[in-house]
């Protein structure tokens, strides 16, 4: 039987996870890492923890279970950057995570000068710090001789599939895959390769970048003495991609959304790409056999992290498990909204300057108050989402740590008036990597065999009565605009 290794390299934790060929998971080991906040709003990662982190978990898997890998697939947390010395592979400087916003300002220079459309039109993305371009740029430019070392060919770019393959293939192989390069800002997503009129834009020499590939695809095998026998790297894509590819949502129209740090919304467009509603994004879904499909996307800057912060900051609760029961306490939200623009609002609101914001609150309110305030505040912003892409699919699969929630599957299912799916298997992630994988040495024949793999756990049929709704929602679209204004007012 053909076992696959899913490596999911996220942005708290490194994992590594097992599966058997018919997609069924048997072990897992996971690392939670360093986050680095140098100043406000950056975020940097050490690339060579996660290196460490990536190879111990693999070995930790492959050595519990007993079992001869196959093939190893990578999903990655998407638009982190890294740069580093081709000659022994060290990072010349942190990587920088996407969550990053130390280049907004040359964002906006850019803007103003009236490069978004250029962006837009190849790329199918915003002008935004949130992807790599300009992450890219500026650590060209802030460490010492970078850029006279990349103009001479002595570094190499990835995002961090890229950075990971190199490790695993012992500096050999520098490539990365289609959907991972579409996140960049520097690839166009039509004609599928590097673009030289925004390499000029954002003064990229050519010379950094990877080969790009299909998402299922023999990269390459990993170098003598990482495993006990050379393994090959068969599939890799960004996380969210990977997520799409776990759901099976393979068919033009159907959708995922992903509920991890933050969430992020896919709908699978076919051979189309679709021109976008104002802060949502057209982008690969994936390639294969050459022939790339295509997506529009939607991000929600805080999802999870919302939790996270109610937990780590505020006390309100020890263990996440706890918010649906704490939610369903309440009876009702009772006025209180949380919006949560700790790093700005997403899609398709894109203001990276908003800030978070508690209104309804009353002596009456409490912490199971902002809990559920928390978790709806994701079921909103899900809404706004689909109503600027083209509205709710005809049923909605979702994945991640939220969606083991029930109380949380169920608010969703009301709040987009349709139904929510919930995989047997919550690793869409990692198992969309295996099944990459998979397909490149044939555990999988194409991928109808993968949606033949996909197995329903729950479905959640909305039942929450118009009127309610509407009101929740009205509630919900009054607090958004408090918060632009305040940011509006906080600016001037």
């Amino acid at each position: 039987m053909s076992h696959l290794l899913a490596i999911d390299q996220g942005t708290t934790s490194t994992r590594s996870l097992l599966f058997d060929a018919s997609g069924r998971l048997l072990a897992s080991a996971q690392r939670e890492f360093s986050q680095s906040y140098p100043k406000p709003g950056w975020v940097e990662h050490d690339p060579q923890e996660i290196w460490r982190d990536v190879l111990h978990t693999a070995r930790e898997v492959i050595t519990k279970s007993h079992a001869q890998v196959a093939a190893i697939g990578i999903a990655n947390q998407r638009e982190t950057t890294v740069v580093w010395e081709r000659a022994g592979g060290t990072p010349v400087y942190p990587a920088i995570v996407w969550q990053d916003r130390r280049t907004a300002a040359e964002c906006e220079r850019l803007r103003w000068e009236g490069a978004e459309a250029l962006v837009r039109a190849r790329t199918g993305l915003l002008l935004d710090p949130y992807f790599s371009a300009t992450k890219l740029a500026w650590i060209l430019d802030h460490v010492a001789g970078a850029r006279a070392r990349a103009e001479r060919g002595e570094l190499a770019f990835g995002t961090i599939d890229s950075f990971l393959l190199w490790r695993l293939t012992g500096g050999k192989v520098h490539a990365t895959d289609a959907a991972n390069a579409s996140r960049t800002m520097l690839f166009d997503i039509h004609r599928q390769c590097w673009d030289g009129d925004l390499l000029g834009l954002f003064n990229i020499p050519e010379a950094l970048l990877a080969e790009v590939h299909d998402n299922s695809f023999l990269y390459g095998v990993t170098a003598e003495g990482l495993f006990d026998e050379a393994i090959p790297v068969g599939g890799m894509a960004g996380d969210q991609h990977a997520a799409l590819i776990g759901q099976a949502c393979l068919d033009d129209g159907m959708a995922k959304a992903t509920y991890g740090t933050g969430c992020f919304y896919l709908l699978n467009t076919g051979q189309e790409a679709l021109s976008t509603a104002k802060g949502t994004l057209t982008t690969m879904a994936y390639r294969a056999g050459g022939r790339p499909t295509y997506a529009v996307e939607g991000s929600i800057f805080a999802a999870g992290a919302t939790l996270k912060w109610l937990r780590d900051r505020l006390d309100l609760f020890e263990d996440v498990s706890r918010t649906g029961a704490m939610a369903a306490s309440t009876g009702g939200n009772e006025g209180v909204y949380l919006v949560p623009a700790f790093t700005g609002l997403g899609a398709p609101y894109w203001d990276p300057d908003a800030r978070g914001l508690i209104c309804g609150l009353t002596l009456d309110s409490g912490p199971a108050h902002l809990v559920r305030a928390a978790l709806e505040s994701a079921a909103y912003q899900t809404l706004d989402l689909m109503q600027a892409i083209m509205g709710p699919p005809r049923a909605l699969r979702v994945d991640g740590g939220m969606a083991g929630n029930d109380w949380f599957c169920q608010f969703l299912a009301d709040i987009i008036a349709a139904p929510v799916e919930r995989p047997a298997m919550l690793e869409a992630t990692a198992q969309g990597a295996a099944f990459l994988a998979g397909l490149t040495i044939g555990a999988f024949p194409d991928f109808a065999a993968i949606s033949a793999a996909w197995a329903r756990g729950a479905r959640f049929e909305p039942r929450m009565e118009a009127a309610q709704r509407e009101r929740l929602i009205s509630g919900w679209r009054d607090a958004v605009q408090r918060t632009l204004a305040g940011n509006k007012h906080a600016k001037n």
